[in-house]
């Protein structure tokens, strides 16, 4: 019997999703921690939120602007 699941999941047995991607983004900031400490936490911190920016940016196809108009509330 085949069951057909809908919504997210692992694509052709491979996991993939927010949860990977947050668990290995808590794995970075863990070892830069431990390693580097807090300053190195810090910057793992603030580059993997710029990464994540530039992400959301392009799967949405917005541009920098647009973002920040957006973000102040303008609107054209």
């Amino acid at each position: 019997m085949t069951r057909r699941v809908d919504g997210p999941g692992p694509v052709g047995g491979v996991p993939g999703g927010r949860g990977v991607v947050g668990a290995a983004a808590g794995m970075a900031l863990g070892f830069a921690g431990w390693f580097g400490g807090f300053g190195a936490f810090l910057v793992v911190g603030a580059l993997g939120t710029l990464g994540w920016l530039a992400g959301h940016l392009v799967d949405r196809g917005t541009g920098l602007r647009e973002f920040l108009d957006e973000l102040a509330g303008r609107r054209r």
